[in-house]
């Protein structure tokens, strides 16, 4: 089945509000097997959205259109619709009632009369309830079969709806000969082209299940999919595929769940050897550090973490050796290695992480270019150093810096689980 996202609204066009509705609807539709096979955005105007409305119609089975439901004239999405299915809208009685409780449970006791637009439903559809708003979605049928939902605009009215009400529609619509069952292999440490080259043959030869692989920042993402009769099957369909990715990919693979962070991953390995850890930023500035507590429950490992921008304080708070800066600069091996080390010892740290570097967009030489970043990492009374060599603006500099730094701690907890076993 194709899809295709038509996100209505001139906001978005003029560059307002970002769209992150289409980014979650085509990560959803692929989870659920799904091909997106087209993205447009189109203003609040009418002649324009029917034409965007028919062509879509003529070249996808699916259309999903969110926004421009709303109460306000402009909000134009269930009548062009309408009109291009050649239906008439009518009141639907549910929806007006549950407008009504909507505003009863609400501060707003006065209900304007531009609300009871959104009780319209176009002819013959099915209604998608809001939860969290009073807009309901649509569900309808073109006469030649291609399904139509509309969906609201406000990604927390969206989101839950999609994933509550619009998900089980569309395994009842699209999905009758089984269910379509994930599993999401996270890789580090290997870029996309090598991930790519390494399952060629297994995306070459796929059935069912099948394999498709996202580039995140820093990561490399495989939906493992089956279609199958229930979960139980979906798990054993996909279990010699995610057998084989383990065997080819070894450590660079740090989940298979969805859900789970690279940082959620290391908080949980960290909690299991029942250790402390702390980190010493320089060029990345706190992003780190950052990155952990937001993970909940991360005060139970990690008490404390140091920014150390400036070589005064990369001396007096962790101890680096004057003579290592001027010999050897900031920007370093032996520097990353003092700051691991000290960071460790002031915060009484079972682990630690040191980062510096040169995030630009000046200060780079021939020797040590901007994006040179250097990742010290101390478990224990081991010391691991790595030198990356990242390319992009400062901002992509420092979350790739964090990314890595992460995965080098992962790394070294692995290791160490390895020749000690976990505590």
């Amino acid at each position: 089945m194709t899809a295709e996202l038509i996100s209505v609204g001139t906001e978005l066009l003029m560059g307002n509000i970002v769209n992150t509705n289409a980014r979650y609807l085509s990560e959803k539709c692929a989870e659920l097997g799904i091909s997106v096979y087209y993205q447009v955005t189109v203003g609040d105007n009418p002649v324009r959205l029917k034409n965007t409305i028919r062509t879509a119609i003529g070249r996808s089975d699916l259309l999903i259109l969110t926004g421009g439901l709303g109460p306000t004239e402009d909000d134009l999405t269930k009548e062009m619709t309408a009109e291009v299915l050649e239906r008439e809208l009518v009141e639907d009685a549910h929806t007006r009632e549950r407008i009504e409780e909507y505003f009863r449970n609400s501060n707003h006791k006065v209900i304007s009369k531009n609300n009871w637009k959104q009780a319209l439903i176009i002819e013959g559809c099915q209604v998608i309830d809001n939860d969290n708003g009073t807009a309901p979605g649509l569900y309808a049928e073109a006469s030649d079969g291609v399904k139509i939902l509309l969906l609201p605009g406000p990604p927390n009215e969206l989101i839950p709806m999609f994933e509550k009400k619009v998900v089980p529609l569309l395994m009842e619509q699209c999905g009758r000969d089984g269910l379509l069952y994930s599993n999401m292999v996270k890789i580090c440490g290997v870029g996309e082209s090598m991930v790519e080259t390494m399952i060629k043959d297994l995306i070459d030869n796929q059935t069912n299940p099948t394999i498709a692989p996202y580039a995140k920042t820093g990561e490399v993402h495989l939906r493992v999919t089956a279609r199958a009769k229930d979960e139980e099957e979906g798990r054993r369909l996909n279990a010699p595929l995610l057998a084989e990715l383990q065997n080819r990919f070894g450590d660079n693979i740090f989940t298979i769940r969805e859900e789970e962070t690279l940082e959620e991953h290391v908080i949980a390995r960290l909690k299991r050897l029942g250790f402390t850890a702390t980190a010493a930023e320089s060029c990345t500035g706190g992003l780190f550090s950052g990155r952990l507590i937001n993970v909940p429950g991360a005060s139970a490992v990690y008490n404390c973490g140091m920014i150390t921008y400036a070589n005064e304080a990369k001396e007096k708070y962790l101890g680096v050796n004057h003579e290592t800066l001027v010999e050897c600069g900031a920007v370093s091996e032996q520097t990353a290695r003092e700051m691991a080390i000290g960071a460790a010892k002031a915060a009484d740290a079972d682990a630690a992480v040191g980062i510096t570097g040169l995030a630009g967009p000046d200060g780079g030489s021939a020797e040590k270019p901007v994006g040179t970043v250097y990742v010290g990492c101390y478990v224990r009374g081991t010391i691991t150093v790595k030198r990356y060599q990242f390319k992009g603006n400062r901002e992509k500099i420092r979350t790739l810096s964090v990314q890595n730094a992460l995965d080098l701690l992962r790394r070294c907890l692995i290791e160490y689980e390895r020749e000690h076993g976990a505590s």
